[in-house]
């Protein structure tokens, strides 16, 4: 609020100077006016700037002089009087209505744009400013109701700022800053050009398809540079495109400044430079790259200079050559190029530009001119005098260039808005009007805040088919074409042709197309440059971040082991699926190899026959014994025990087979089982065999009760309980952790199918309890080690079992140290090792005594070895008895005992061994074995103590 109240009183007092000093001209002394009915103001630039002057104040201060001549300025200014012109003549618009028009110079800078505005606003707002009381300002002057202008985002926003305070509507032309669309600051403000937002997204994007990233970017230091590269900084980071260098320049940068900004260029290493400026403060700095003739970069132009005549000059091609620039769509205006071709000084006399514009454009001064009057003092010679009969065809400038209207078309479109306004203020029905109570203006009395309201309502599609509309949030859609400066080859003038187009619509999104073929860069060259902060890496290859660097300047890193990248400058590596690894370059990935001990390889065919080998073995084993079963060796060997061992021992040999192969579910949930059942199995018969036979020979005298416990019956109980505990082991396992078939990747280039036992501890239970089985059987068997050979084959038995320890112990380690399909071949190398042992050790001397030495294998022979065995037990007890004795009858002193005695006799075949004893026998109990030719007595005799009274 205090802003605004100061700054009314600021415009008082701007209004009151301008009232007593140019009341008579209201504002700059040059301008193009007409009188009408509706009052349009304009602001066009038709100088490029204004003269550089040191104000020290030692005198009043002068109007700065607006120098440069801009012909596409005064062309501009021209489509308004054309748009006004054939309005008027029209019968469709505004009928008994003639639009009237007042147009100044900005000279391209604030100062003067805002000198000219203020006479857009001094005959609205008198009455509400009160200035009767200061002066007479009652006169018949029309109001500015609405104003086309300017074209510098920065002028447009200053005068946007003061207009916008009394609701004077400002349609620009050719101000595109995203900081205009703030309705709330700017209210009366409005465009027919796109935001620059779209601009900087564009060139981005043409950055980005050329696959670019490292940039110089350039912007004007102004409301239209700043906001653009600030959007462009934005959207470079979001693509991940570097700017090496970000400056801010303007036209009236000192030369020296110039000059190491030109530096900084040439040592940066980026190719490429993105400007956001106009063609007046671009210009210094391409005069200066023009003087150090450096052609090698490429120059990314906004709309704002992209075809600039300033920057857009022949001379300047060898370094500006293959520029890439963004113009609007280029609109169509029937009958202008005749219009602009009829100017004449003597033709225009509402239009005080067309003077200059006639002495610039033959290099001549009119009579009446104030270059007449410098002439006449010297200054200005070189100037010859007009003759009025020059041929503004004859010269080629950009004024008549009409080949490509846009700015020229924004310019028209502006001022027909205005009129469609006014045409729907015309027509208004009342009750259906937009003001209070459904009322309509009165198009006689019309009012500039009127017209803006009008405004913000208005929706036409213009004649190239956009729509344009000025409501809260509206802005046209972004529709550019892409341009590349080449020379011409007729006569070395600088050609804008068309390369492609960028379209920015609500509903599709953005869409980029250009022909690469058609664009020449460097002025020349058909290759696209190269404009990167590191050499692109090569697929198979990542981008690897460098300390202190920006992300755009890297080192290429070869891929990992199992990851890939198929693209250059791929930012990280992809990894390979699953199933999959990558190959030695990292381009690509393959399948992975499956492996498993399969039946085909070498290694799984020979564990196969291994096992095939066993069972047959085995077989032949268990048939030889049932050929042969009532041989006494045979029945020796506990006949009914050895089949079902020999029937465990297929088991065994044949669970190997099931591991080979590959591993599916039920074979896993099978094969841990089918092994420690069968050598449970095993284990127990023979554990059950040979404790048999250890308690038989180690009683005395065999009883009734010893013949009853240990029947057939109660063995096969045995090794039935024996095993049970091994099936509810493996029932727990499988119903409470069931293996299951296990794809292993973390091996590189092979999938290892094995399976996955579910629970280690019940595999530690299943084999602990086999082999805590096998480790009671040995105490068994080394305990029986010196029994008859025909009955147990002890000493093999403990061999076997030493044997079997060694291979389990070995496996524990073995099986936790291997991976893949090892794993199954060390459990099957341990089954055949353990199995083939125990057919060994148990079964092959018996096979080889029946089938080769059958002469032993007889009940004699039987007999023999079991008195044998017999006669050195009853020895042992003799000495053992004796030994005894003596220490008995020693311990008694001065009595008398009789020692014991004993008789052993062996008679075999007729012939009788006996070991008489000394002494008398007085009890002799007596054990007896005898059958056909062989006969074995033992008797015993104690001798009768005498006890010492």
């Amino acid at each position: 609020m205090r802003f605004n109240l100061a700054l009314r009183f600021y415009l008082h007092y701007l209004v009151l100077l301008g009232f007593s000093g140019v009341i008579s001209i209201y504002g700059p002394h040059q301008r193009a006016q007409k009188t009408g009915d509706i009052l349009l103001g304009g602001l066009f630039p038709i100088h490029f700037g204004v003269a550089s002057k040191d104000q020290d104040l030692a005198a009043r201060p002068e109007s700065t002089e607006c120098v440069r001549y801009n012909f596409r300025g005064f062309r501009w200014l021209q489509s308004m009087i054309f748009a006004i012109e054939e309005i008027n003549n029209s019968s469709a618009f505004l009928p008994n209505i003639t639009l009237g028009y007042r147009i100044f110079d900005t000279c391209n800078t604030v100062s003067k744009a805002l000198e000219a505005s203020l006479s857009f606003v001094a005959q609205n707002k008198i009455d509400s400013l009160n200035l009767d009381e200061f002066c007479n300002c009652t006169g018949n002057i029309p109001s500015t109701i609405a104003v086309v202008g300017a074209s510098g985002s920065a002028v447009s926003t200053a005068v946007a700022d003061l207009l916008g305070l009394f609701y004077i509507p400002q349609i620009s032309y050719a101000s595109s800053s995203r900081l205009l669309s703030n309705k709330n600051q700017y209210k009366s403000f409005m465009r027919t050009i796109p935001t620059d937002e779209y601009q900087a997204i564009a060139i981005a994007a043409i950055i980005d398809h050329f696959q670019w990233n490292w940039v110089i970017a350039i912007a004007s230091d102004d409301e239209y540079g700043r906001p653009g590269i600030e959007k462009f900084e934005n959207e470079m980071f979001h693509r991940d495109i570097c700017i090496d260098l970000n400056v801010l320049i303007s036209q009236y940068i000192d030369e020296a400044e110039i000059r190491r900004l030109a530096d900084r260029i040439e040592n940066s290493t980026a190719r490429v430079i993105a400007v956001f400026a106009s063609g007046p403060d671009i210009e210094p700095l391409v005069k200066e790259m023009v003087r150090r003739n450096v052609t090698d970069r490429i120059w990314l132009a906004s709309e704002a200079w992209a075809s600039s005549s300033l920057v857009a000059k022949p001379e300047y091609l060898d370094v500006m050559g293959g520029t890439i620039g963004f113009a609007l769509r280029a609109g169509h205006i029937p009958g202008f190029k005749e219009f602009l071709q009829q100017v004449h000084p003597k033709k225009s006399s509402h239009n005080e530009f067309v003077r200059e514009f006639w002495e610039e454009t033959f290099n001549c001064y009119l009579e009446d001119s104030p270059r007449n009057e410098d002439s006449e003092n010297g200054s200005t010679s070189f100037r010859p005098l007009c003759t009025g009969e020059e041929d503004i065809a004859s010269v080629e400038t950009p004024y008549l260039d009409y080949t490509h209207l846009r700015i020229s078309y924004n310019v028209y479109v502006a001022v027909y808005a205005i009129a469609q306004a006014l045409q729907d203020i015309l027509t208004c029905t009342p009750g259906k009007g937009l003001f209070a109570n459904g009322s309509c203006a009165d198009i006689r009395k019309v009012e500039a805040w009127q017209v803006l309201k009008q405004l913000r309502h208005l929706n036409f599609i213009n004649s190239i088919g956009e729509r344009v509309r000025f409501d809260n949030g509206s802005e046209l859609s972004a529709n550019y074409t892409i341009i590349n400066w080449h020379r011409s080859p007729e006569d070395g003038s600088v050609v804008f042709k068309e390369v492609g187009y960028y379209s920015m619509h609500n509903k599709n999104g953005a869409k980029l197309s250009i022909d690469k073929t058609k664009i020449l860069w460097n002025g020349r060259l058909t290759e696209v440059p190269f404009s990167n902060c590191s050499e692109e890496c090569e697929p198979g290859t990542r981008k690897g971040i460098i300390d202190g660097k920006p992300t755009c300047c890297f080192e290429c890193t070869e891929c990992s082991d199992g990851e890939y990248s198929d693209h250059k400058d791929a930012s990280v590596c992809s990894k390979c699926p699953n199933n999959s690894w990558s190959n030695g370059n990292h381009t690509s990935c393959f399948l992975k190899e499956i492996e498993f001990l399969s039946w085909t390889e070498p290694f799984g065919i020979a564990l196969a026959l291994l096992a095939v080998l066993g069972v047959l073995l085995t077989a032949f084993v268990l048939g030889v014994f049932v050929q042969f079963r009532d041989t006494p060796i045979v029945k020796a060997s506990n006949r009914e025990l050895s089949f079902l061992l020999l029937f465990s021992l297929i088991c065994c040999f044949s669970s190997s087979l099931i591991f080979i192969g590959e591993p599916q579910d039920w074979t896993c949930r099978v094969r841990q089982p089918a092994f420690g059942i069968s050598f449970v199995l095993c284990i127990s018969c023979i554990l059950v065999k040979t404790n048999r036979v250890l308690l038989v020979f180690e009683a005395k005298i065999p009883t009734s009760l010893h013949r009853k416990w240990w029947g057939l019956n109660l063995q096969f109980l045995l090794v039935f309980l024996f095993t049970f505990v091994q099936v509810m082991i493996c029932v727990v396992w499988l119903y409470n952790a069931p293996p299951g078939s296990y794809k292993n990747y973390d091996i590189d280039e092979i999938i290892f199918i094995t399976c996955n036992e579910g629970s280690m501890m019940a595999l530690g239970f299943l084999i602990g309890y086999t082999c805590l089985l096998a480790a009671v059987c040995f105490f068994f068997a080394f305990k029986s080690r010196k029994l008859p050979e025909n009955f147990t084959e002890a000493k093999f038995i403990t061999f076997s079992m030493l044997i079997f320890f060694i291979v389990w112990i070995s496996f524990i380690p073995a099986y936790f140290s291997t991976y893949g399909k090892f794993v199954s071949a060390v459990e099957v190398i341990a089954i055949l090792a353990s199995s083939f042992s125990l057919l060994a050790c148990i079964f092959f001397n018996k096979v080889y005594i029946i089938l080769l030495k059958p002469s032993r294998n007889t009940i004699e022979e039987v007999r023999c070895s079991t008195a044998a065995h017999a006669f050195k037990a009853a020895a042992k007890a003799t000495l053992r008895h004796s030994s005894a004795s003596r220490k008995r009858s020693s311990s008694v002193g001065g009595s008398s005992a009789s020692s014991p005695s004993s008789s052993i006799s062996l008679k075999t075949n007729g012939n009788e061994i006996e070991f008489p004893s000394t002494r008398r026998h007085s009890q002799k109990p007596r054990v007896s074995f005898g059958s056909g030719t062989v006969s074995l007595s033992i008797s015993f005799e104690e001798a009768r103590k005498n006890s010492v009274k």
